[in-house]
């Protein structure tokens, strides 16, 4: 049985060579990282998946953000072991973020990834957003946590520490 429980300093190697096997060499170089860089993750919200063997099979982090004053979580990176993708993991985590930062008080979640995946857990491309380049516009996608909490939100993603 699979259990979905809070990132501890224990897990952290295991976690970058989940990431470092899922993503592309050089994943540290995409302009989502810029906005990471001395940023401390919103640890309720970084996640692991283990199972009864205690072998990690997903995980899931969450960074701070700012848009024109309005703070706003990024998420991401998520991955899922390859022998394990297809199996929901990765929905699994995504669904405990969105729980977990709702009851934290949190309005809104902002991720860059594929719209026919991440729609499914309720993202939606939004417009007027800019991510630093040279991120796809297309690939911008917002989660409501609160209702209208997108409403009237445009301008550059910053650092959680600075605002442009």
């Amino acid at each position: 049985m699979d259990q979905i429980r809070q990132e501890n300093a224990q897990d952290w190697w295991d976690v970058e060579a989940l990431y470092d096997l899922c993503f592309a060499p050089g994943r540290e170089a995409l302009s989502s990282y810029r906005l990471r860089d001395g940023v401390t993750a919103v640890p309720e919200l970084c996640l692991v998946m283990r199972d009864d063997a205690d072998i990690l099979g997903g995980a899931i982090r969450v960074w701070p953000v700012d848009i024109s004053g309005h703070p706003t979580l990024l998420l991401g990176p998520v991955a899922v072991h390859p022998t394990r993708q297809g199996e929901g993991l990765g929905g699994a985590l995504i669904a405990q973020v969105q729980d977990r930062a709702r009851k934290l008080g949190w309005a809104r979640i902002l991720l860059v990834g594929d719209a026919p995946y991440y729609e499914r857990f309720g993202f939606m491309p939004v417009s007027g957003v800019i991510m630093p380049p040279p991120t796809n516009p297309n690939r911008v996608l917002g989660y409501a946590l609160t209702a209208g909490a997108w409403d009237g939100i445009t301008g550059q993603v910053a650092r959680a520490d600075q605002t442009l």
